[in-house]
């Protein structure tokens, strides 16, 4: 088994859920390689709300990507259960991302020609066999229905992408992001597409269903305001952490 290939040894600090280690990446820029992560050890602990601080090009979304195993690193390895999820091969990845990940992005990627709520249960049908596909999109639609009340859209579910303003695309797409009752929330700069009032309702949102869903929030942002609602921050700075610590929050 590939999994059993990439395990590692064991670890007794049972509070880190998921560590890069030593992650470096590197980009193909025609003749040249273009190194945007430098060796980067960052741990996420269980249950806690961890921002990753910087300006653009910092490499923030690079190390996201890479924690969420939507990419992989050039050098290091991704921990998560003993485990070198980065390592691992193609559809492993995609079953371990699917169970462990949700993802919310500044941009809401939502499917123009869907409801919110089948766009809400479309990553609780991925992997489903022909013969429950019935029951099992029955299962996911009325799930959705309920996420969508959650983050206050209970009138919504049948609207469609179109009809919806901004913080409630987003809101979708956090819905979206719980279907499959994530470990993790990796958010890219959520607020980022928003104006302050409702950048600021989506934040409290995302702390909000951090603390009642019990979840682990990672935020990107460049925003110094986002950031100090977490309990710890990292900064990086050209592909480097260059500052981490508890916030005063």
């Amino acid at each position: 088994m590939i999994e059993e290939k990439q395990t590692i040894a064991r670890t007794n600090n049972t509070d880190i859920l998921i560590r890069a280690e030593d992650v470096s990446k590197d980009y193909r820029i025609g003749r040249q390689n273009l190194r945007v992560l430098h060796s980067v050890n960052v741990s996420v602990k269980r249950g806690e709300m961890l921002s990753i601080e910087g300006p653009s090009g910092a490499g923030k979304s690079t190390l996201l990507h890479i924690l969420g195993i939507l990419d992989t690193p050039t050098e290091g390895r991704v921990i998560h259960e003993n485990v070198n999820i980065a390592g691992l091969g193609d559809k492993s990845r995609a079953r371990r991302r699917n169970r462990l990940f949700g993802f919310v992005f500044q941009f809401y990627h939502l499917l123009p020609d869907l409801t919110a709520a089948e766009n809400v249960a479309l990553p609780a049908l991925a992997g489903l066999k022909a013969h429950r596909w019935i029951s099992g999109r029955r299962t996911a639609i009325k799930k959705s229905r309920v996420l969508l009340e959650t983050v206050g859209l209970k009138d919504r579910s049948k609207h469609r992408p179109s009809q919806l303003s901004g913080g409630e695309r987003q809101r979708v797409a956090i819905a979206r992001a719980l279907i499959n009752d994530p470990e993790v929330l990796l958010c890219d700069e959520p607020t980022g597409n928003l104006n302050t009032e409702m950048g600021e309702e989506i934040l409290n949102l995302l702390c909000r269903l951090r603390q009642e869903l019990n979840t682990t929030l990672v935020i990107v942002t460049h925003d110094a305001k986002v950031a100090e609602k977490a309990q710890r921050k990292i900064y990086m700075e050209d592909g480097r952490v260059v500052a981490s610590g508890t916030t005063t929050m």
